[in-house]
């Protein structure tokens, strides 16, 4: 069975549905947790057809459970809130391995799991929430922030305002859909939190 040499997981002809469970929880774990990851920024769709690429920050491979960052503005988050489902698309293009996974997400704006989220980012990070909300109309291009942050780091003073337009999206994945693209056959896999299928590609 060939090895990827930059991640370490599995790639390849699996014969077992648990072997293609434990590669889907190895590639989401480490999409979270190493940026070089090619599965770092997965494209997440909700409900109203619109998709957008996204940081995943953390993965729990017991729960099937997907974290990302938010603001509160953003049109997506009313979109998730009147209609949870979500879609989530993620691609490791040297491994040849497709990730599309379904399931419900999320917004929680307070609570232990956005206030930890908030005390792990840097300042760099949380300055992205001060300034003008996702979509806003502008007579120019702008990043939306305040002048004076452009390319400054702000105190931790400066940020305060900034956690009230902070979330984190939870994407509770219901069904992961495993396709492994190969010269010699591709393969393809159907799970769910307990259960799976082996499908034609």
């Amino acid at each position: 069975m060939a090895r990827s040499f930059d991640t370490g997981i599995a790639m390849g002809m699996y014969d077992t549905l648990d072997e293609v469970r434990a590669d889907i929880a190895a590639r989401l774990s480490a999409a979270a947790n190493d940026r070089r990851s090619a599965m770092h920024s997965p494209v997440v769709a909700t409900a109203d057809a619109d998709a957008r690429v996204m940081v995943l920050r953390a993965f729990d491979a017991d729960s099937w459970l997907l974290r990302f960052h938010t603001d509160v503005r953003s049109p997506k988050v009313a979109v998730i809130e009147a209609d949870p489902r979500i879609g989530v698309l993620a691609y490791d293009r040297q491994a040849k391995i497709q990730l599309r996974l379904r399931g419900t997400g999320r917004i929680e704006r307070t609570g232990l799991v956005a206030d930890a989220a908030w005390a792990q980012s840097n300042n760099f990070a949380r300055r992205c929430y001060l300034g003008e909300g996702p979509g806003v109309a502008a007579d120019h291009p702008t990043s939306g922030l305040p002048a004076r942050f452009e390319g400054v780091e702000p105190t931790d003073d400066e940020v305060q305002g900034a956690r009230e337009n902070f979330a984190v999206l939870l994407v509770q994945v219901e069904q992961a859909d495993w396709f492994s693209l190969a010269h010699t056959g591709h393969r393809r896999a159907v799970l769910t939190a307990g259960d799976g299928q082996w499908i034609s590609p």
